[in-house]
């Protein structure tokens, strides 16, 4: 039965929409709260007031640091790809979360490698990994 339960759990969080953040004020309230890095970004995330929004919420920003228009907009499609692949299994609802893409590493490295980073990431943020 357990094994059931855990898969209905699993195929319900596989549908929570992921919502994408739009407001300043979501993202500055996400970097006042836990931050992971990574090789090939860094993971912002918080866990929402029980009154707020429903579902996963997730934001993207890469600084000019990253590069040329090209590449900040290259960084974050793959970042945007990776969320849309990771997030409805390992996020949490309830959670916001802002990758940010960083200099020559976002839009160049290996696309699995960025998965696992978030994988990662995740379970660091969560608390599932020491």
């Amino acid at each position: 039965m357990t094994t059931a339960k855990a898969a209905t759990e699993q195929s319900e969080a596989a549908f929570l929409p992921l919502t994408v953040l739009n407001k300043r004020a979501d993202f500055l309230r996400a970097a006042r709260a836990r931050r992971v890095p990574c090789e090939g970004f860094l993971l912002q995330g918080r866990q929402r007031a029980p009154g707020e929004a429903e579902g996963i919420r997730v934001g993207f920003t890469c600084s000019k640091k990253v590069g040329n228009a090209v590449a900040r907009n290259r960084a974050k499609r793959r970042l945007r790809e990776i969320a849309r692949l990771v997030l409805p299994d390992m996020g949490v609802d309830g959670w916001d979360y802002v990758l940010i893409g960083r200099a020559e590493k976002t839009a160049w490295r290996e696309f699995t490698d960025l998965q696992s980073d978030l994988r990662r990431a995740l379970a660091k943020i969560h608390g599932t990994q020491p």
